[in-house]
């Protein structure tokens, strides 16, 4: 049986990333996200809902999102659910879902001392490399009448 665990969320961060190493020296990154929802009821009124989130990244991704991102900032991520169990001190059987970060994005143009943050994934560049990239020109649109004959309907 085939099954897709994919997550694609964008909201802002309800706390600073919270940055440690495990054991066998790998960074691991703890962080809030809270996604906010607007939407009318059936009598028309405005209502707002805020769900929060888990998310939880491992090595340079997780450096990197404690150093680029702070409370309150946007941000995209993708990546996939994990269920984690334990058992409280009284006995309870206990759960919480929670999201493992596999890449991310910047959504704001928030930019600190004027520099571009990389996109995850990506190295730092030197200063002097971090310049705008020009935009690639979009491609010719395709002659109407090269359409035509594709048109279904």
């Amino acid at each position: 049986m085939a099954s897709l665990n994919k997550v694609l969320l964008i909201g802002n961060l309800t706390r600073d990333p919270d940055v440690r190493m495990m054991t066998n020296g790998r960074p691991v990154c703890n962080f809030g996200l809270a996604l906010n929802r607007s939407y009318k009821d059936a009598e028309g009124n405005r209502k707002d809902e805020t769900t929060f989130v888990d998310v939880e990244s491992f090595g340079p991704r997780a450096e990197a999102v404690g150093r680029f991102f702070t409370k309150g900032r946007a941000i995209f991520i993708e990546g996939r659910l994990k269920l984690d169990q334990w058992e409280s001190k009284e006995g309870e059987k206990r759960s919480a879902l929670k999201v493992v970060l596999d890449s991310f994005e910047f959504v704001d143009s928030k930019q600190e001392g004027g520099s571009t943050a990389p996109r995850s994934g990506e190295q730092t560049a030197p200063p002097q490399a971090n310049e705008a990239r020009p935009k690639p020109s979009p491609e010719p649109a395709p002659e109407s009448n090269d359409l035509d004959d594709d048109v279904p309907f």
